[in-house]
Protein backbone atom coordinates (compact mmCIF):
# COMPACT_ATOMS: atom_id res chain seq x y z
CA UNK A 1 0.00 0.00 0.00
CA UNK A 2 1.44 3.38 -1.01
CA UNK A 3 2.00 6.02 1.64
CA UNK A 4 -0.66 8.74 1.67
CA UNK A 5 0.29 12.23 0.51
CA UNK A 6 -1.62 15.50 0.78
CA UNK A 7 -1.81 18.25 -1.83
CA UNK A 8 -3.81 21.44 -2.29
CA UNK A 9 -5.08 20.67 -5.82
CA UNK A 10 -4.92 17.42 -7.78
CA UNK A 11 -5.66 17.42 -11.51
CA UNK A 12 -6.64 14.06 -12.98
CA UNK A 13 -5.57 13.99 -16.62
CA UNK A 14 -2.52 15.48 -18.32
CA UNK A 15 -4.01 16.25 -21.71
CA UNK A 16 -4.09 19.78 -22.99
CA UNK A 17 -6.91 20.83 -20.64
CA UNK A 18 -5.13 19.37 -17.60
CA UNK A 19 -1.79 20.86 -18.63
CA UNK A 20 -3.26 24.31 -19.25
CA UNK A 21 -5.09 24.17 -15.92
CA UNK A 22 -1.95 23.08 -14.06
CA UNK A 23 0.00 25.95 -15.62
CA UNK A 24 -2.68 28.45 -14.71
CA UNK A 25 -3.09 27.30 -11.10
CA UNK A 26 0.62 26.83 -10.43
CA UNK A 27 1.27 30.25 -11.92
CA UNK A 28 -1.11 31.66 -9.30
CA UNK A 29 0.98 30.07 -6.56
CA UNK A 30 -1.19 27.01 -5.96
CA UNK A 31 0.26 23.63 -5.02
CA UNK A 32 -0.64 21.40 -7.96
CA UNK A 33 -0.26 17.67 -8.53
CA UNK A 34 -0.92 16.39 -12.05
CA UNK A 35 -1.89 12.70 -12.31
CA UNK A 36 -1.97 10.59 -15.48
CA UNK A 37 -0.96 6.99 -16.21
CA UNK A 38 0.31 7.94 -19.67
CA UNK A 39 2.78 10.44 -21.07
CA UNK A 40 1.37 13.97 -20.73
CA UNK A 41 -0.39 15.15 -23.86
CA UNK A 42 -0.10 11.77 -25.60
CA UNK A 43 -3.79 11.20 -26.33
CA UNK A 44 -6.22 13.32 -28.34
CA UNK A 45 -4.17 16.38 -27.39
CA UNK A 46 -1.35 14.96 -29.50
CA UNK A 47 -3.30 13.47 -32.40
CA UNK A 48 -5.75 16.26 -33.29
CA UNK A 49 -5.85 18.38 -36.44
CA UNK A 50 -3.87 21.14 -34.72
CA UNK A 51 -6.42 23.88 -35.36
CA UNK A 52 -7.46 26.59 -32.93
CA UNK A 53 -10.98 26.73 -34.26
CA UNK A 54 -12.54 29.82 -32.72
CA UNK A 55 -15.18 29.66 -35.46
CA UNK A 56 -16.49 26.17 -34.57
CA UNK A 57 -19.67 27.15 -32.73
CA UNK A 58 -21.90 24.80 -34.75
CA UNK A 59 -22.49 21.71 -32.58
CA UNK A 60 -21.91 18.26 -34.06
CA UNK A 61 -25.59 17.54 -33.62
CA UNK A 62 -27.66 19.91 -35.78
CA UNK A 63 -30.65 19.68 -38.15
CA UNK A 64 -28.49 19.02 -41.24
CA UNK A 65 -26.73 16.11 -39.55
CA UNK A 66 -30.04 14.84 -38.17
CA UNK A 67 -31.59 14.71 -41.65
CA UNK A 68 -28.58 12.82 -43.00
CA UNK A 69 -28.00 10.63 -39.93
CA UNK A 70 -29.46 7.34 -41.24
CA UNK A 71 -27.42 7.58 -44.43
CA UNK A 72 -24.29 8.62 -42.53
CA UNK A 73 -24.51 5.76 -40.05
CA UNK A 74 -25.30 3.14 -42.67
CA UNK A 75 -22.41 4.13 -44.93
CA UNK A 76 -19.14 2.81 -43.44
CA UNK A 77 -17.20 5.31 -45.55
CA UNK A 78 -19.09 8.39 -44.40
CA UNK A 79 -17.40 11.05 -42.22
CA UNK A 80 -19.77 10.09 -39.38
CA UNK A 81 -19.85 6.36 -38.65
CA UNK A 82 -20.54 3.90 -35.86
CA UNK A 83 -19.23 0.50 -34.82
CA UNK A 84 -22.46 -1.50 -34.87
CA UNK A 85 -21.16 -3.86 -32.20
CA UNK A 86 -21.40 -0.90 -29.82
CA UNK A 87 -25.00 0.00 -30.70
CA UNK A 88 -26.54 -1.23 -27.42
CA UNK A 89 -24.01 0.75 -25.39
CA UNK A 90 -24.44 3.85 -27.55
CA UNK A 91 -28.26 3.81 -27.76
CA UNK A 92 -28.93 6.18 -24.79
CA UNK A 93 -26.30 8.61 -26.08
CA UNK A 94 -27.76 8.51 -29.60
CA UNK A 95 -31.26 9.28 -28.30
CA UNK A 96 -29.93 12.35 -26.52
CA UNK A 97 -27.91 13.30 -29.60
CA UNK A 98 -31.03 13.22 -31.77
CA UNK A 99 -32.88 15.49 -29.33
CA UNK A 100 -29.96 17.91 -29.25
CA UNK A 101 -29.95 18.03 -33.06
CA UNK A 102 -33.38 19.66 -33.21
CA UNK A 103 -33.43 23.37 -34.16
CA UNK A 104 -34.09 24.93 -30.74
CA UNK A 105 -31.50 22.76 -29.00
CA UNK A 106 -28.96 23.38 -31.76
CA UNK A 107 -29.38 27.12 -31.34
CA UNK A 108 -28.97 26.95 -27.54
CA UNK A 109 -25.87 24.77 -27.87
CA UNK A 110 -24.37 27.10 -30.48
CA UNK A 111 -24.99 30.12 -28.25
CA UNK A 112 -23.20 28.41 -25.37
CA UNK A 113 -20.24 27.37 -27.51
CA UNK A 114 -19.94 30.77 -29.14
CA UNK A 115 -19.68 32.41 -25.72
CA UNK A 116 -16.68 30.24 -24.84
CA UNK A 117 -15.09 30.47 -28.27
CA UNK A 118 -15.21 34.26 -28.23
CA UNK A 119 -12.64 34.13 -25.40
CA UNK A 120 -10.60 31.23 -26.78
CA UNK A 121 -7.98 33.06 -28.83
CA UNK A 122 -7.33 35.81 -26.23
CA UNK A 123 -6.80 33.07 -23.65
CA UNK A 124 -4.45 31.30 -26.05
CA UNK A 125 -2.45 34.49 -26.64
CA UNK A 126 -1.98 34.77 -22.89
CA UNK A 127 -0.83 31.15 -22.57
CA UNK A 128 1.49 31.49 -25.58
CA UNK A 129 3.38 34.25 -23.81
CA UNK A 130 3.46 32.46 -20.48
CA UNK A 131 4.73 29.13 -21.87
CA UNK A 132 6.89 30.43 -24.74
CA UNK A 133 4.89 28.82 -27.55
CA UNK A 134 5.23 31.54 -30.19
CA UNK A 135 7.30 29.43 -32.59
CA UNK A 136 4.72 26.62 -32.60
CA UNK A 137 1.76 28.61 -33.94
CA UNK A 138 0.93 29.71 -37.47
CA UNK A 139 -1.47 32.62 -37.91
CA UNK A 140 -2.75 32.00 -41.43
CA UNK A 141 -6.38 31.11 -40.84
CA UNK A 142 -8.30 28.02 -41.88
CA UNK A 143 -10.14 27.13 -45.10
CA UNK A 144 -13.30 25.11 -45.61
CA UNK A 145 -13.44 23.72 -49.14
CA UNK A 146 -16.82 23.15 -50.88
CA UNK A 147 -16.44 20.98 -53.96
CA UNK A 148 -20.19 20.61 -54.49
CA UNK A 149 -22.75 23.37 -54.69
CA UNK A 150 -25.12 21.23 -52.65
CA UNK A 151 -22.66 21.20 -49.73
CA UNK A 152 -22.24 24.97 -49.95
CA UNK A 153 -26.01 25.43 -49.92
CA UNK A 154 -26.35 23.06 -46.97
CA UNK A 155 -23.83 25.17 -45.05
CA UNK A 156 -25.92 28.34 -45.31
CA UNK A 157 -27.38 27.88 -41.83
CA UNK A 158 -23.96 27.52 -40.27
CA UNK A 159 -22.66 30.60 -42.06
CA UNK A 160 -25.64 32.64 -40.89
CA UNK A 161 -25.24 31.37 -37.34
CA UNK A 162 -21.54 32.27 -37.21
CA UNK A 163 -22.23 35.68 -38.75
CA UNK A 164 -24.75 36.34 -35.99
CA UNK A 165 -22.08 35.64 -33.40
CA UNK A 166 -19.58 37.96 -35.06
CA UNK A 167 -17.26 35.23 -36.33
CA UNK A 168 -14.95 36.50 -39.08
CA UNK A 169 -15.57 34.45 -42.23
CA UNK A 170 -15.14 35.17 -45.91
CA UNK A 171 -16.82 33.36 -48.80
CA UNK A 172 -14.30 32.75 -51.61
CA UNK A 173 -14.82 31.90 -55.26
CA UNK A 174 -12.65 29.36 -57.07
CA UNK A 175 -10.06 31.95 -58.13
CA UNK A 176 -9.72 33.25 -54.58
CA UNK A 177 -9.32 29.71 -53.26
CA UNK A 178 -6.56 29.08 -55.82
CA UNK A 179 -4.78 32.29 -54.81
CA UNK A 180 -4.94 31.34 -51.15
CA UNK A 181 -3.86 27.71 -51.69
CA UNK A 182 -2.03 27.39 -55.03
CA UNK A 183 -0.96 23.82 -54.14
CA UNK A 184 -4.53 22.54 -54.38
CA UNK A 185 -5.67 21.07 -57.70
CA UNK A 186 -8.05 23.26 -59.70
CA UNK A 187 -11.44 21.84 -58.81
CA UNK A 188 -13.59 24.94 -59.14
CA UNK A 189 -14.41 24.64 -55.46
CA UNK A 190 -15.77 27.45 -53.34
CA UNK A 191 -14.18 28.27 -50.02
CA UNK A 192 -15.08 29.65 -46.61
CA UNK A 193 -12.06 31.31 -45.02
CA UNK A 194 -11.64 31.97 -41.30
CA UNK A 195 -8.80 34.51 -41.17
CA UNK A 196 -8.48 34.68 -37.36
CA UNK A 197 -7.85 30.97 -36.86
CA UNK A 198 -4.41 29.67 -35.92
CA UNK A 199 -2.86 26.23 -36.10
CA UNK A 200 -0.19 24.30 -34.21
CA UNK A 201 2.87 23.11 -36.11
CA UNK A 202 3.70 20.30 -33.66
CA UNK A 203 1.11 19.33 -31.03
CA UNK A 204 3.48 16.91 -29.29
CA UNK A 205 6.13 19.58 -28.78
CA UNK A 206 3.50 22.04 -27.62
CA UNK A 207 2.31 19.59 -24.94
CA UNK A 208 5.88 19.11 -23.72
CA UNK A 209 6.37 22.88 -23.52
CA UNK A 210 3.18 23.24 -21.48
CA UNK A 211 4.39 20.54 -19.10
CA UNK A 212 7.79 22.19 -18.81
CA UNK A 213 6.24 25.58 -18.05
CA UNK A 214 3.88 24.09 -15.45
CA UNK A 215 6.81 22.23 -13.86
CA UNK A 216 8.86 25.43 -13.64
CA UNK A 217 5.92 26.96 -11.75
CA UNK A 218 6.02 24.07 -9.27
CA UNK A 219 3.60 21.49 -10.67
CA UNK A 220 4.47 17.89 -9.80
CA UNK A 221 3.61 15.00 -12.10
CA UNK A 222 2.66 11.53 -10.90
CA UNK A 223 2.32 8.74 -13.47
CA UNK A 224 -0.51 6.71 -11.98
CA UNK A 225 -4.08 5.70 -12.68
CA UNK A 226 -6.85 7.07 -10.47
CA UNK A 227 -9.54 4.42 -10.03
CA UNK A 228 -11.15 5.64 -6.83
CA UNK A 229 -12.53 9.05 -5.83
CA UNK A 230 -14.09 9.49 -2.40
CA UNK A 231 -15.25 12.72 -0.77
CA UNK A 232 -14.11 12.87 2.85
CA UNK A 233 -15.25 16.05 4.56
CA UNK A 234 -12.63 18.71 3.93
CA UNK A 235 -10.73 16.70 1.33
CA UNK A 236 -11.07 14.30 -1.57
CA UNK A 237 -9.28 10.97 -1.49
CA UNK A 238 -7.90 9.62 -4.75
CA UNK A 239 -6.79 6.03 -4.92
CA UNK A 240 -5.39 3.60 -7.43
CA UNK A 241 -2.62 1.04 -7.85
CA UNK A 242 0.17 2.15 -5.51
CA UNK A 243 -1.43 5.55 -5.01
CA UNK A 244 -3.23 7.27 -2.13
CA UNK A 245 -3.67 11.04 -2.31
CA UNK A 246 -5.71 13.51 -0.30
CA UNK A 247 -6.47 16.78 -2.05
CA UNK A 248 -8.22 19.93 -0.95
CA UNK A 249 -9.68 20.17 -4.45
CA UNK A 250 -9.75 17.84 -7.44
CA UNK A 251 -10.09 18.78 -11.10
CA UNK A 252 -11.35 15.96 -13.33
CA UNK A 253 -9.80 16.56 -16.76
CA UNK A 254 -9.40 12.97 -17.89
CA UNK A 255 -11.04 13.43 -21.28
CA UNK A 256 -12.82 10.36 -22.60
CA UNK A 257 -12.07 8.51 -19.35
CA UNK A 258 -13.78 11.04 -17.09
CA UNK A 259 -17.24 9.47 -16.83
CA UNK A 260 -16.49 6.89 -14.13
CA UNK A 261 -14.67 9.42 -11.96
CA UNK A 262 -17.51 11.93 -12.31
CA UNK A 263 -19.97 9.22 -11.27
CA UNK A 264 -17.98 8.56 -8.11
CA UNK A 265 -18.23 12.27 -7.34
CA UNK A 266 -22.02 12.07 -7.69
CA UNK A 267 -22.58 13.14 -11.31
CA UNK A 268 -24.10 10.90 -13.95
CA UNK A 269 -22.79 12.30 -17.24
CA UNK A 270 -23.79 10.89 -20.67
CA UNK A 271 -20.19 11.01 -21.88
CA UNK A 272 -19.17 8.71 -24.70
CA UNK A 273 -16.29 8.42 -27.11
CA UNK A 274 -15.61 9.57 -30.62
CA UNK A 275 -12.73 7.63 -32.07
CA UNK A 276 -10.53 9.97 -34.09
CA UNK A 277 -7.83 8.98 -36.58
CA UNK A 278 -4.91 10.60 -38.33
CA UNK A 279 -2.30 9.81 -40.94
CA UNK A 280 0.93 11.73 -41.47
CA UNK A 281 2.92 12.12 -44.68
CA UNK A 282 6.51 13.44 -44.70
CA UNK A 283 6.93 16.61 -46.78
CA UNK A 284 10.02 18.71 -47.47
CA UNK A 285 7.82 21.61 -48.60
CA UNK A 286 4.30 21.92 -47.14
CA UNK A 287 1.70 21.46 -49.91
CA UNK A 288 -0.68 23.79 -48.05
CA UNK A 289 -0.31 27.13 -46.27
CA UNK A 290 -2.94 26.49 -43.62
CA UNK A 291 -5.42 23.81 -42.47
CA UNK A 292 -7.89 22.92 -45.21
CA UNK A 293 -11.10 20.97 -44.58
CA UNK A 294 -12.91 19.44 -47.58
CA UNK A 295 -16.37 19.47 -46.04
CA UNK A 296 -17.62 16.49 -48.04
CA UNK A 297 -14.83 14.32 -46.63
CA UNK A 298 -15.03 15.54 -43.04
CA UNK A 299 -11.31 15.77 -42.25
CA UNK A 300 -8.58 18.39 -42.03
CA UNK A 301 -5.33 18.49 -43.97
CA UNK A 302 -2.93 20.42 -41.76
CA UNK A 303 0.65 21.40 -42.63
CA UNK A 304 2.90 20.65 -39.67
CA UNK A 305 6.66 20.63 -39.11
CA UNK A 306 8.05 18.37 -41.85
CA UNK A 307 4.78 16.62 -42.53
CA UNK A 308 1.16 16.87 -43.61
CA UNK A 309 -1.31 15.55 -41.05
CA UNK A 310 -4.71 14.29 -42.23
CA UNK A 311 -7.02 14.09 -39.23
CA UNK A 312 -10.69 13.83 -38.48
CA UNK A 313 -13.97 12.05 -39.14
CA UNK A 314 -16.19 10.65 -36.39
CA UNK A 315 -16.43 6.99 -35.40
CA UNK A 316 -18.67 6.16 -32.45
CA UNK A 317 -17.58 2.99 -30.75
CA UNK A 318 -15.96 3.22 -27.33
CA UNK A 319 -12.47 2.83 -25.95
CA UNK A 320 -11.78 -0.87 -26.20
CA UNK A 321 -11.91 -1.82 -29.88
CA UNK A 322 -8.71 -1.82 -31.98
CA UNK A 323 -8.17 0.70 -34.78
CA UNK A 324 -10.50 0.35 -37.73
CA UNK A 325 -8.35 0.02 -40.87
CA UNK A 326 -11.29 1.16 -42.98
CA UNK A 327 -11.20 4.58 -41.34
CA UNK A 328 -7.47 4.95 -42.00
CA UNK A 329 -7.99 3.87 -45.60
CA UNK A 330 -10.74 6.47 -45.92
CA UNK A 331 -8.31 9.22 -44.88
CA UNK A 332 -5.68 7.89 -47.27
CA UNK A 333 -8.04 7.81 -50.26
CA UNK A 334 -9.39 11.23 -49.41
CA UNK A 335 -6.09 13.07 -49.21
CA UNK A 336 -4.91 11.48 -52.45
CA UNK A 337 -7.77 13.18 -54.24
CA UNK A 338 -5.75 16.35 -53.70
CA UNK A 339 -2.18 15.11 -53.48
CA UNK A 340 -1.87 11.78 -55.34
CA UNK A 341 1.94 11.71 -55.11
CA UNK A 342 2.27 11.87 -51.33
CA UNK A 343 3.90 8.46 -51.00
CA UNK A 344 3.33 6.19 -48.05
CA UNK A 345 2.19 7.56 -44.71
CA UNK A 346 4.86 7.66 -42.04
CA UNK A 347 2.53 7.20 -39.07
CA UNK A 348 -1.05 6.40 -38.19
CA UNK A 349 -2.92 7.11 -34.99
CA UNK A 350 -6.18 6.40 -33.15
CA UNK A 351 -7.31 8.50 -30.20
CA UNK A 352 -10.46 9.17 -28.20
CA UNK A 353 -12.44 12.38 -28.05
CA UNK A 354 -14.73 12.87 -25.03
CA UNK A 355 -18.12 13.49 -26.64
CA UNK A 356 -21.34 14.80 -25.14
CA UNK A 357 -24.68 14.79 -26.99
CA UNK A 358 -24.98 18.59 -26.95
CA UNK A 359 -21.30 19.30 -27.86
CA UNK A 360 -20.87 21.46 -24.74
CA UNK A 361 -18.08 20.60 -22.31
CA UNK A 362 -18.65 20.05 -18.60
CA UNK A 363 -17.02 22.93 -16.71
CA UNK A 364 -18.03 23.52 -13.12
CA UNK A 365 -18.39 22.07 -9.65
CA UNK A 366 -19.72 18.60 -8.99
CA UNK A 367 -23.16 18.22 -7.49
CA UNK A 368 -21.62 15.84 -4.94
CA UNK A 369 -18.99 18.22 -3.60
CA UNK A 370 -17.77 21.74 -4.33
CA UNK A 371 -14.26 20.33 -3.92
CA UNK A 372 -14.58 18.41 -7.20
CA UNK A 373 -14.46 20.46 -10.39
CA UNK A 374 -15.20 19.06 -13.83
CA UNK A 375 -13.23 20.15 -16.90
CA UNK A 376 -13.88 17.57 -19.62
CA UNK A 377 -16.08 16.69 -22.58
CA UNK A 378 -14.69 19.23 -25.06
CA UNK A 379 -15.18 16.95 -28.07
CA UNK A 380 -13.48 18.42 -31.13
CA UNK A 381 -12.56 21.63 -29.27
CA UNK A 382 -10.21 20.47 -26.53
CA UNK A 383 -7.17 22.17 -28.00
CA UNK A 384 -9.08 25.35 -28.79
CA UNK A 385 -10.81 25.66 -25.42
CA UNK A 386 -8.04 24.49 -23.08
CA UNK A 387 -6.77 27.93 -21.97
CA UNK A 388 -10.22 29.45 -21.41
CA UNK A 389 -11.27 26.31 -19.52
CA UNK A 390 -8.15 26.66 -17.35
CA UNK A 391 -9.01 30.29 -16.68
CA UNK A 392 -12.55 29.37 -15.61
CA UNK A 393 -11.39 26.52 -13.37
CA UNK A 394 -8.89 28.82 -11.66
CA UNK A 395 -11.61 31.43 -11.16
CA UNK A 396 -13.88 28.77 -9.65
CA UNK A 397 -11.21 27.71 -7.20
CA UNK A 398 -10.42 31.33 -6.39
CA UNK A 399 -14.07 32.20 -5.94
CA UNK A 400 -14.03 34.95 -8.58
CA UNK A 401 -16.38 33.57 -11.23
CA UNK A 402 -20.10 34.29 -11.51
CA UNK A 403 -21.87 30.94 -11.19
CA UNK A 404 -24.33 31.91 -13.94
CA UNK A 405 -21.38 32.18 -16.34
CA UNK A 406 -20.96 28.42 -16.14
CA UNK A 407 -24.65 27.48 -16.15
CA UNK A 408 -24.64 26.21 -19.77
CA UNK A 409 -21.76 23.85 -18.93
CA UNK A 410 -22.98 22.52 -15.59
CA UNK A 411 -23.11 18.79 -14.90
CA UNK A 412 -26.70 18.96 -13.73
CA UNK A 413 -28.02 20.02 -17.15
CA UNK A 414 -28.51 16.32 -17.92
CA UNK A 415 -30.58 15.56 -14.83
CA UNK A 416 -33.89 16.72 -16.28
Amino acid sequence: MAASRTVEIAIIGAGVVGLATALRLAGEGREVLLIDPNEPGSGASFGNAGTLAEYACMPVGNPAVLCALPKLLLDPDSPFSMRWAALFQLAPWLVRFVRQSLPAATRANAVALAGLLAEALPAWEEMVQEAGLQDLLRRKGCLYLYRRESDFAAGAGGRALRAGFGVHQQVLDAEEVAALEPGLPATGARGLYFPDSMNVTDPGTLMQRLLDAATVCGTLLVKAEVTGLQIEGSSVRLSGPDMDIKAGAVVIAAGARSRALAAQAGDKIPLDTERGYHLEFPTDVPPLNRPVCPVDLGFYMTPMAGRLRVAGTVELGGLAAPPNPRRLALLDRGVRQFFPNLGQSSSEWLGFRPSLPDSRPIIGRSRGSSRVIHAFGHGHLGLTLAPITARLVAALIGGTVDASRLGPFAADRFSA
